[in-house]
């Protein structure tokens, strides 16, 4: 049986963990406008090969007949 001043500490304890935790959530982690170049980077693609995934694509889309389903429209400023 565990005494109060044990609960009692355990309390605080996980009190004091998960508001650390929280407040790690809380800060500002923007990329800022300046920041967003090397975000743009070519070495930050997923492929090697963009000729070749365009080609991909539209081989998908011809079979599918769908057309832009598989990529999002806009730049990385938000409009579409």
């Amino acid at each position: 049986m565990t005494s109060p001043k044990q609960t009692l500490k355990f309390a605080g304890l996980l009190t004091l963990a998960m508001t650390l935790l929280v407040s790690g959530c809380a800060t500002e982690a923007w990329v800022m406008p300046y920041e967003r170049e090397y975000l743009a980077d070519p070495i930050m693609l997923l492929s090697r090969d963009p000729f070749s995934d365009g080609y991909i694509a539209h081989i998908y889309e011809t079979r599918e007949g769908a057309q832009g389903g598989t990529v999002g429209g806009g730049g990385g400023c938000g409009c579409n």
